[in-house]
């Protein structure tokens, strides 16, 4: 690809190594987001303006932006340009969304979750 991602993303929690996750589950979006995106499935500036308007709508709608809900807009942006490039329908993510909402509920703390 030509348009290499640059190495910080604007409002991406990091510090001195790197991205910061609070969670498994802000990495595993990190890194799908990643691969489909060297597999060409979107360019950066597709993804750098979901995400910024993902942010901007959480902002609209009164999220303090205060870096706690960032790997959440992440995530809706990641799974609007899948929807939109034809790689998963809306209704396959949202499946899929609430088949792992349910398996986080049944699963003990502490252990992986299993779909």
């Amino acid at each position: 690809m030509t348009d290499v991602p640059p190495p910080e993303l604007p409002g991406c929690p990091r510090d001195d190594e790197g991205p910061v996750f609070n969670e498994p589950w802000e990495a595993k979006a990190f890194a799908l987001t990643l691969g489909l995106y060297e597999r060409g499935l979107f360019t950066w500036p597709e993804w750098a303006d979901a995400l910024s308007r993902e942010i901007a709508a959480a902002q609209a709608g009164g999220d303090a932006d205060l870096g706690d809900t960032y790997y959440r807009h992440w995530l809706r942006a990641l799974e609007s340009l899948v929807a939109r490039k034809g790689a998963a329908s809306a209704d396959e993510l949202a499946r899929c969304g609430r088949a792992w909402e349910e398996a986080a509920h049944r699963t003990p703390h502490g252990s992986p979750i299993e779909l």
